[in-house]
């Protein structure tokens, strides 16, 4: 009920998430569930015939630098993940992530005060290697604690992204946790987000995330076209001169 929920405010795709916290025992990668396997018939998006999509998505929680031998390591079951997030608890390993790790998306903390500063070197390095920063907003919406620190480790973030390459998203449990796409939006206003990065964090930034995920997964690039809007002139230039001169009168 909770993914027909997510469908219904506004969202065609959703991550299975499946989280490595090195706190606990000894973990390795597993092969992710087929959605095939939770859900025998995928509803559809609401007001079109499409289906919804299922990506698998792999986190893991890292304190350590040898936390990280998981990523780099040829386990045949990463590749069968759509998206690779790392959660950095330390400044190193934000560098780390930012710099080396072959991931899509690095989590920043948003239920404590972080204990160290946004760079700018890392975090340029990994806008250029097309890796996205993603905020959860669920702790800000249950917590007024967390909330302040919502606000403050993103803001903090944007001080130095501008902005850019920011996805944010939910880890909601529960169908109550879940906001539609414009109140995210919204949301993102409050952490510093203008307008427009605020609509692309819960659009075009997630959709990116995804192509990033595909062209790791297949070690080459994706392309996808998208269609550009013809000009007044242009669509001129191509009618039959009868009615070009009719429009022009």
């Amino acid at each position: 009920s909770y993914y027909v929920f997510t469908f219904s405010v506004g969202y065609s795709t959703v991550a299975l998430n499946h989280i490595i916290d090195f706190k606990e025992k000894k973990q390795e990668i597993i092969k992710p569930v087929s959605p095939a396997e939770l859900f025998p018939s995928l509803p559809f998006v609401q007001g079109t015939s499409k289906r919804i999509r299922v990506l698998s998505r792999l986190t893991l929680v890292v304190s350590d630098p040898s936390h990280c031998n998981l990523l780099r390591s040829t386990s045949a079951n990463i590749r069968f993940y759509d998206i690779i997030a790392v959660f950095p608890k330390t400044e190193k390993l934000f560098h780390i992530a930012c710099t080396t790790l072959d991931v899509d998306l690095v989590c920043i903390n948003v239920t404590e005060k972080l204990p160290f500063y946004f760079r700018r070197p890392p975090v340029n390095m990994a806008i250029d290697r097309g890796i996205y920063f993603e905020l959860l907003y669920t702790p800000a919406i249950k917590d007024s604690t967390m909330r302040r620190y919502t606000i403050s480790n993103a803001i903090s973030l944007m001080q130095i992204c501008k902005g850019k390459n920011i996805v944010i998203s939910s880890a909601a449990e529960r169908p109550l946790e879940l906001r539609g796409p414009y109140d995210v939006a919204n949301l993102g206003l409050l952490f510093g987000l203008s307008e427009s990065d605020a609509k692309a964090a819960v659009s075009t930034n997630c959709r990116a995330t995804t192509l990033h995920g595909e062209t790791r997964k297949s070690a080459c690039g994706v392309v996808y076209t998208v269609k550009k809007p013809r000009k007044v002139e242009e669509e001129e230039a191509t009618l039959p001169a009868c009615k070009r001169a009719k429009t022009q009168a």
